[in-house]
């Protein structure tokens, strides 16, 4: 039986080209040849697997487009380290700026995957302030937190939540009953933990409670220490479905409502124009995407 034959190595550029780029037209700027270029080489590509490596016509991989990308990024970063004494170790570093929260409950949990598919990454990862969007050093992706958009970066929207009102079952037996916590008076008798991250203001309007921001009352300005503060008996916070869910699963919250409101505020991969012409980036934002569809 002959070998299996290895696709032409303009198939396989074309490819990762357009999945990271989205575009037949960009693809063909970047690798310098016409669009029906790229688009021959995609069918060749195509034909020789067996399989459809795009789902849809604005070029969303399908599953099985997905799984060869990883192996097509992998087999060019391997081309790509040249032989020799001063060749180096392959590894290839890549510099993310994360908000602690979303660190810790969405991103850490799903990590061991990215570097299970990309074992030549190594990533340097560096805590990004909610809202003001300072870190400590430069950094290739960023993960940002607030309502956007923001100047001088390109930037994709990664995760949208809904807030519920919550409290430790301590402090519900202590203040309550709250019985879908939208009235005036149920707030008024309900200590607040505030947060600029998660201002009341959002509840208060979709309930109709004519209320300011309070403006007393623990505050803090992490989600995670907002939520923490909240299972410790500090009150009432408002609590990020998505980002909050392991302090509900655990029991330390109970929510308030069956009733939940989105967010004025979300997550945002950022990144500087360019950046993402370099393969780690890209595969990053790719991993990213797919694994907190």
């Amino acid at each position: 039986m002959p070998p299996p034959r290895i696709p032409p190595i303009h198939c396989l550029l074309s490819f990762e080209a357009l999945a990271r780029l989205r575009s037949v037209t960009l693809a063909a700027d970047e690798l310098n040849v016409t669009p029906s270029a790229v688009s021959h080489r995609m069918r060749q590509l195509e034909s020789q697997l067996g399989v459809r490596l795009f789902g849809r016509g604005d070029f969303t991989l399908s599953a099985e487009g997905a799984a060869y990308l990883v192996q097509v990024r992998q087999g060019l970063q391997a081309l790509q380290q040249v032989p020799g004494p001063g060749a180096g170790s392959g590894t290839t570093r890549l510099r993310l700026a994360v908000t602690p929260t979303f660190s810790r409950q969405m991103l850490m949990p799903r990590l061991a995957l990215f570097r299970h598919a990309y074992p030549d990454v190594e990533l340097i990862l560096q805590v990004s302030i909610p809202l003001m969007d300072t870190k400590a050093e430069d950094a290739d992706l960023e993960i940002r937190y607030g309502s956007g958009p923001y100047a001088g970066v390109e930037q994709e929207r990664i995760l949208v939540d809904q807030i519920v009102p919550a409290c430790s079952p301590e402090y519900l037996h202590e203040a309550g009953p709250f019985e879908g916590f939208d009235t005036l008076e149920q707030v008024g008798r309900a200590r607040l933990i505030r947060s600029p991250l998660e201002p009341w203001n959002t509840w208060f309007a979709a309930c109709g409670i004519a209320l300011p921001e309070p403006r007393e009352g623990s505050q803090f300005n992490d989600v995670g220490l907002m939520l923490d503060a909240a299972a410790a008996g500090f009150g009432v916070t408002l609590l990020r479905l998505k980002l909050g869910h392991e302090w509900l699963d655990s029991g330390r919250l109970v929510r308030l409502s069956p009733r939940s409101v989105a967010s004025p505020h979300h997550h945002f991969l950022c990144w500087k124009p360019g950046a993402m012409q370099r393969w780690e980036c890209a595969a990053f934002a790719d991993w990213l995407r797919q694994s907190l569809a």
